[in-house]
């Protein structure tokens, strides 16, 4: 049931495309909660599901077990990889009248050419699996697709799978949801901290050396529990503190990687691509007067407006390369959420021909706000200063359909979990002007969300 396929021979691939084919049967159910569905794979699927929810909540995904899997290890070709090994895969699928069209879910990293070897372990540079039971909730329709990967038609394994698909669902409508409470935080500390201040010193630096414009650099919290925590429990948790983002969990040998995004990358819906940029940022009011006038504040500042003028230039020149037509509003506004406040502005446009959502994630990763500008300079600064591994924080995470459809969101406002330890992330932009300490400050703000849903104590 779980195959997996890497960077193959060309004898190997034309292997492939002619002997497996992909089987996909899907039910319509009436009520199912998807964290029930989630859990129902406690004792299973665990460490092989998934869970997603776009911020509008139009459409929820859950994926227990691994029919297949998609990974890569290239530096330069891991988008292609995937895009290629996804097309190979779907050339053969046989379905039932009500199948939906087949989903793959999973994320890049931030960068593959990162040497540091730290709590990301053997992460791939490129991670998706098509679940073996994808539940998706859309329009107020919940339906469960059973999936499987063979070289024939077998009925045998499709009764077992059956019957199996509908335990998890009587568990999931059956069985209450467990009531969590928030994980017990024993410790805290801030790996890299003195190295962290000391960056941003050495990349101001260089910014006012004119060898670049702008650099993001990130910095690490970890946060030591009093035992471990159930991938189930956080979810929960953070479907209850951010409930206006991208929500997101990914299991990988025995970790989760989570999060609560207010970004999308790209999302693409029968041939009509979406984007946000989203940098700048500041604090929310602790009253409606401060709130306002903080907003006010962040749309007249010059630092906050540059930084967001080159997340729109860049995701605009990617729209006017990959479209037909597209359209860019002449000002930014508010994003608001829970903790923190961002300089918005949508892009959308119809895409051409050629055209597809992994092209524009290749070509949009990393924007500006989580890389810098230039880009390529950017990301040389990043790898010889930044004293962290990224892995999948600030990187595409999302899915994407058969028929081209999918949405990636920037996996910010988020952490890997690790039994009783999890690992929070967070970073800003360097400029010339950008001083040490309010750097520092700035990612505390944006720690908020993961430190609140982990039973964290925030220090206002």
């Amino acid at each position: 049931m779980n195959r997996k396929l890497s960077t193959t021979t060309d004898e190997q691939i034309e292997t492939e495309k002619s002997t497996l084919q992909f089987f996909s049967e899907t039910i319509e159910v009436n009520r199912l909660s998807a964290m029930a569905f989630f859990e129902a794979g406690e004792g299973s699927f665990v460490n092989q599901r998934y869970y997603w929810q776009n911020r509008e909540k139009t459409f929820t995904l859950v994926g227990l077990g691994h029919a297949y899997t998609i990974t890569s290890q290239s530096k330069d070709q891991r988008f292609d990889d995937v895009e290629q090994q996804w097309k190979r895969l779907t050339q053969h699928i046989v379905t039932n009248e009500k199948t939906l069209h087949p989903i793959l879910f999973g994320g890049f990293t931030f960068d593959p050419e990162n040497g540091i070897l730290d709590e990301w372990g053997d992460m791939p540079s490129a991670f998706f699996t098509v679940a073996t039971y994808q539940l998706v909730i859309r329009n107020n329709h919940i339906y469960i697709s059973t999936n499987y990967v063979a070289e024939r038609e077998n009925s045998d394994l499709l009764k077992r799978l059956t019957i199996k698909r509908d335990e998890l669902i009587d568990r999931a409508q059956v069985k209450a949801l467990k009531t969590y409470v928030k994980p017990k935080v024993k410790s805290s500390f801030e790996p890299y901290k003195k190295e962290y201040l000391e960056s941003i010193h050495q990349v101001t630096s260089l910014i006012r050396r004119k060898e670049a414009e702008k650099v993001v650099i990130a910095r690490s919290l970890v946060l030591k529990f009093e035992e471990a925590v159930s991938s189930s429990n956080i979810l929960s948790q953070i479907i209850s503190e951010q409930p206006e983002s991208y929500l997101f969990g990914l299991e990988y040998k025995g970790k989760l990687f989570f999060g609560a995004s207010p970004e999308r990358l790209v999302k693409v819906e029968n041939s009509y691509a979406h984007s946000s940029c989203v940098a700048g940022s500041v604090k929310r009011g602790k009253t409606p007067e401060e709130d306002e006038a903080l907003g006010k504040d962040l749309l007249n500042d010059a630092k906050n407006r540059v930084e967001h003028q080159y997340v729109v230039e860049m995701i605009g020149h990617t729209f006017k390369e990959n479209c037909a037509s597209y359209h860019i509003p002449s000002e930014p506004q508010l994003l608001k959420i829970r903790d923190i406040q961002h300089l918005y502005t949508p892009v959308e446009g119809q895409l051409k021909d050629d055209a597809t959502i992994l092209k524009l994630v290749k070509t949009l990763h990393p924007t500006p706000a989580l890389g810098g500008v230039p880009r390529m300079k950017a990301m040389e600064v990043i790898r010889k200063y930044e004293p962290i591994n990224r892995g999948l924080y600030a990187a595409p995470i999302g899915w994407l359909d058969t028929a081209g459809n999918g949405e990636f969101a920037v996996a910010i406002r988020s952490a890997l979990l690790h039994q009783d330890e999890a690992f929070l992330y967070a970073g800003g932009g360097i400029v010339a002007d950008s001083e040490p300490q309010s750097e520092y400050e700035e990612t505390l703000v944006k720690f908020r969300p993961m430190i609140r849903a982990l039973g964290g104590q925030l220090h206002e």
